[in-house]
């Protein structure tokens, strides 16, 4: 049997990310997926009903536009073209009216009341100005490339979201602004570094956007696989690999899965630290998520959020912080915090005409079994009055379901690990360059290695690049 020079297990962004730096190195590389259809994270289904398209899980594309590995690919040329929403978020408010997050920091800032419209530009516009290279500095291993934004940025990120919002904002519509954004990182509001979220994705929006994939995600993994084979690269879907004796003779193998998987597929080749220090590893909370199939567009009360791709729903920020903490402490919130998608509102391909899908989860504990399903239309219809009059068609997804779907979702966290502040820096273990695992020419590539959640690929790609360096004795690009 030929030896290829490498082998990727999973064909999520980061596994795809993986292999597309390979192969641009010129090896020979080979992708198994365990599924039918590629893509991990970015698949999409008819999950209602025929002829309508869901995301299954990634829907917005926030780190996408930002990461400077998925910028460097020809994804249109390979099929996938990204939708910029009129607003990248809104969040609307229990008084009828509803915070829109702009492209402009200044017209963002003309919904804060007072004083608020000031300190929200005092805060945001040199992170918006530069949202580029802030992303980018987050993105890749820590350098002195950009010292005076990242310093900058680093003494306001590390504070907790409420410290931050109650610090610089007096009125509830600033607080509420900064807990949507910092709820992306499924962790208590009042934890070290959940500030860092609220900024990070609030100069983003402003300075790149929340884009949706034409047509749905899938046809990002479509693009990105595309241009992996048009490199050489192959792909086997339908194939689990359960061991390493299953997989064929390669220099290297590189593992989008989660670190417990790894521990399983790796078996006895692993050193017992390595394996105590992976038990320390901790995995977030779930999500209970729903596809909604409607005979017409959300009737949101306040009627700015129809131009918005991403909806936070919540509520205050004391609203959401309470069911933040709820879903990391092991408690079901009655009145949840909800990220909501409307992609139909901006991508008409989805859906027959008359017919529009809606995306929503919300954080539940881990591996929770209870339905949330009730829950979460009270909570729309509580911002959109007469919501559950459109629904045609629903699919739920427990955090068990999630995990069934791609197992890289332990217990339904979709970061592959909680992005606390610790495990920013150990995920999953304290190790100089924790892709390289201590299993010769073994490397993990998932979210579960910085830089953690998101679909940038770069985790992937920093894997490979390790990979080049200690196996191959390249450096790559």
């Amino acid at each position: 049997m030929t030896q290829l020079d490498a082998v990727v297990i999973g064909s999520g962004p980061n596994g795809l990310a993986a292999a597309i730096t390979l192969a641009r190195a010129g090896l020979s590389v080979r992708v198994y997926e365990a599924a039918d259809t590629i893509g991990g994270g970015l698949r999409s289904a008819a999950l209602t009903l025929p002829g309508v398209t869901h995301d299954v899980c990634a829907a917005i594309h926030a780190t996408a536009l930002a990461s400077p590995f998925m910028q460097s690919l020809p994804l249109a040329a390979h099929g996938c073209e990204f939708v910029h929403p009129d607003a990248p978020f809104a969040h609307p408010l229990d008084d009828g009216t509803a915070i829109v997050a702009e492209r402009s920091v200044a017209q963002t800032a003309a919904n804060l009341d007072g004083a608020d419209a000031a300190a929200y530009r005092k805060l945001l516009e040199p992170f918006a100005a530069r949202a580029q290279a802030l992303m980018a500095a987050l993105l890749n291993p820590p350098s002195l490339a950009q010292p005076w934004l990242m310093a900058t940025f680093g003494i306001k990120a590390v504070r907790s979201a409420t410290a931050l919002a109650a610090g610089t904002f007096r009125g509830e519509r600033g607080r509420a602004l900064i807990a949507g954004a910092a709820a992306h990182s499924m962790l208590p509001l009042d934890y070290a570094a959940t500030a860092g979220f609220a900024l990070a994705l609030n100069a983003s929006a402003h300075g790149i956007g929340f884009p949706i994939a034409h047509g749905g995600s899938q046809r990002f993994a479509d693009a990105l696989a595309g241009y992996f084979r048009s490199l050489g690269g192959e792909v086997v879907t339908g194939t689990q690999i359960t061991a390493m004796r299953e997989l064929p003779p390669a220099r290297a193998r590189l593992f989008d899965v989660s670190p417990h998987q790894l521990l399983s597929i790796a078996g006895d080749l692993v050193p017992r630290p390595y394996a105590r220090a992976v038990g320390k590893f901790r995995y977030g909370p779930g999500v209970f998520k729903i596809d909604w199939a409607l005979n017409g567009p959300v009737p949101w009360r306040a009627r700015e959020c129809a131009r918005a791709g991403t909806i936070h729903i919540g509520g205050t920020l004391a609203d959401i912080a309470r069911s933040e903490d709820d879903a990391f402490h092991g408690r079901i919130c009655e009145r949840p915090y909800m990220l909501v998608v409307q992609p139909t509102a901006f991508d008409a391909s989805r859906a027959p005409a008359g017919t529009h899908v809606l995306w929503g989860y919300c954080h539940v504990p881990h591996g929770s079994s209870v339905d949330m399903r009730a829950r979460m239309e009270a909570q729309i219809e509580r911002f959109a009055p007469g919501f559950r009059d459109c629904i045609i068609a629903r699919h739920a997804m427990s955090p068990v379901d999630m995990e069934r779907h791609n197992p890289n979702y332990v217990g339904g966290d979709i970061a592959c690990g909680a992005s606390t502040l610790r495990q920013t820096f150990v995920r999953p273990v304290l190790a100089v360059n924790p892709h390289v695992t201590p299993i010769k020419d073994v490397y993990l590539c998932s979210s579960a290695t910085p830089p953690g959640i998101g679909v940038h690929g770069m985790c992937g790609h920093r894997a490979a690049q390790a990979a080049l360096a200690r196996t191959f004795g390249r450096s790559g690009s």
